[in-house]
């Protein structure tokens, strides 16, 4: 899952660490994926579930970077993609320049 967008990371010097999570209450899985050059401090979360073939299917991506109050919420990986690609060098120099990374 998200195969474009991990390899989008690694291309750019980013390290990431993934998890799953099955909540009791929706038949819904969920996806953490962290990631960060130094620390792990940006999320992106998956809210997916499987039709009756046994696919998956994304329902919601969630994505949290460091220091935004609100998440982004994108219905596909494209869309995700195009976002990081534009927004994430800046989002990453406007903290370092703010002296908030820790």
């Amino acid at each position: 899952m998200l195969a474009i967008t991990k390899q989008f990371l690694r291309d750019n010097g980013y390290h990431y660490k993934k998890g799953y999570i099955r909540p009791l209450m929706t038949p819904d899985s969920v996806y953490i994926f962290r990631f960060g050059k130094d620390d792990l401090n940006n999320r992106i979360i998956v809210r997916y579930g499987h039709g009756w073939t046994g696919r998956q299917k994304i329902k919601e991506i969630d994505l949290l970077l460091h220091k935004q109050r609100h998440p982004r919420i994108f219905k596909t990986e494209h869309g995700l993609l195009k976002y990081l690609e534009s927004h994430l060098s800046s989002h990453e120099e406007k903290v370092d320049d703010l002296g908030l990374d820790k």
